[in-house]
C-alpha cells in the first residue's frame, strides 16, 4: 500500500539524516502527509513520539560509537546534536542506565534501539463500525487537565481523571445537564514540542451548573469519522484508538484534520461488556 511505502520512506529519511537537524515538517513531507497527521499516527502506532524515537536512535548509534571507536565523547555528543557533554551524558544515562564514560569500559551492557519499519498484518478481525458526519462548529464546557504523552502517561492520567470525576459525583451531574452528545472526553490544544495536550471531561455548550471552575473550548466545523466502541472502559476504547491509526487511516483516503478529538460517552454501565461509546476523529480528504 502507498501508505506503508510512504511511512517507511519517512523512516529511511530519518536514518539517512540521523546526524542532521531534521524537522518534523521535512519527515512528514517525505511521507506525503501533514505534520499533524504524521506525528499523531506515528505516536498512536508506535507508542512513542517522533522526537523520542529520533532521540533513542541517536543515543543507540552514539553507544556504538563509544564502544567501537576512539572518538572523544564530546565529539560524539556534537555528532548527534547535543551542544554540551552534560546534556549528552544525562540523555545517555536515561536510556542506557550508565554514563558514556562508564559505557566505554569493556563488558558493559547497553540498549540497542533498532530502526522501525511499518507493516500491515491482516488478522481477519471484525470490521470497524464507523460513519462519516458533517457538523457545524460548537462549544464544549467542562473540567480540564493538562496531560503529557511522555512514557505513555496519558493512558494512566486520563483514566485516573475520569475516576476522580466519577467518584466526586460531578460526572453524574454532567450527564444530567448534557445534550445528545452525552459526556465527552476531548483532546485539545496539542503542543507537539512539549508532548502535551489538554483533556476535557465536558458536555456540549458554554455553561454548566455542575462545577464552578470550568473551561470552555471551541470545536470547529469539520467532517468527522465516528467509530463505535463496544466493551468495558478504558480497554475497549483504547483498542479502538489504536485500530483507527494502525488500520483505518492506512486503508482510506483520509488523514487527520488539525482539530480536537472527542470520546463520546453515552448513558450505561462503562464496566459492562456491551457498553457502547464513540470516538470522533476530525478528518480531511488527502
Amino acid at each position: 500500500m502507498n501508505w506503508i511505502a510512504n511511512m517507511n520512506n519517512a523512516l529511511d529519511f530519518i536514518e539517512e539524516n540521523i546526524e542532521s537537524n531534521i524537522s518534523p515538517e521535512e519527515i512528514a513531507r517525505v511521507a506525503y502527509s501533514s505534520k499533524f497527521h504524521f506525528i499523531r499516527t506515528f505516536y498512536m502506532i508506535t507508542g512513542m513520539t517522533l522526537n523520542e524515537y529520533i532521540r533513542q536512535r541517536r543515543l543507540s548509534l552514539a553507544a556504538k560509537d563509544i564502544m567501537l571507536s576512539d572518538m572523544k565523547i564530546i565529539d560524539i555528543a556534537l555528532k548527534y546534536g547535543y551542544e554540551t557533554p552534560e546534556a549528552f551524558s544525562k540523555a545517555f544515562k536515561r536510556l542506557h542506565g550508565i554514563s558514556p564514560s562508564v559505557a566505554r569500559k569493556k563488558g558493559k551492557k547497553l540498549k540497542a534501539i533498532p530502526p522501525l519499519s511499518f507493516q500491515i498484518t491482516v488478522k481477519g478481525e471484525n470490521r470497524m463500525n464507523y460513519r462519516i458526519v458533517e457538523k457545524e462548529s460548537f462549544k464544549i464546557v467542562g473540567l480540564s487537565r493538562r496531560v503529557t504523552t511522555k512514557n505513555n502517561e496519558n493512558f494512566k492520567t486520563i483514566p485516573k481523571f475520569w475516576r476522580e470525576v466519577n467518584e466526586s459525583g460531578v460526572c453524574e451531574k454532567l450527564f444530567n445537564e448534557s445534550g445528545g452528545l452525552g459526556v465527552m472526553g476531548a483532546c485539545i490544544n496539542y503542543n507537539r514540542d512539549q508532548e502535551e495536550f489538554d483533556y476535557l471531561i465536558a458536555i456540549e455548550g458554554d455553561k454548566i451548573k455542575a462545577v464552578d471552575d470550568y473551561k470552555v473550548a471551541d470545536v470547529p466545523s469539520c467532517t468527522w469519522a465516528i467509530f463505535e466502541s463496544i466493551g468495558p472502559i478504558p480497554d475497549a476504547i483504547q483498542k479502538i484508538w489504536h485500530k483507527i491509526f494502525a488500520e483505518w487511516f492506512p486503508a482510506t483516503r483520509y488523514e487527520h484534520a488539525e482539530a480536537p478529538e472527542l470520546e463520546v460517552y453515552l448513558p450505561g454501565d462503562p464496566d459492562a461488556e456491551d457498553y457502547k461509546c464513540e470516538v470522533w476523529i476530525p478528518i480531511i480528504k488527502k
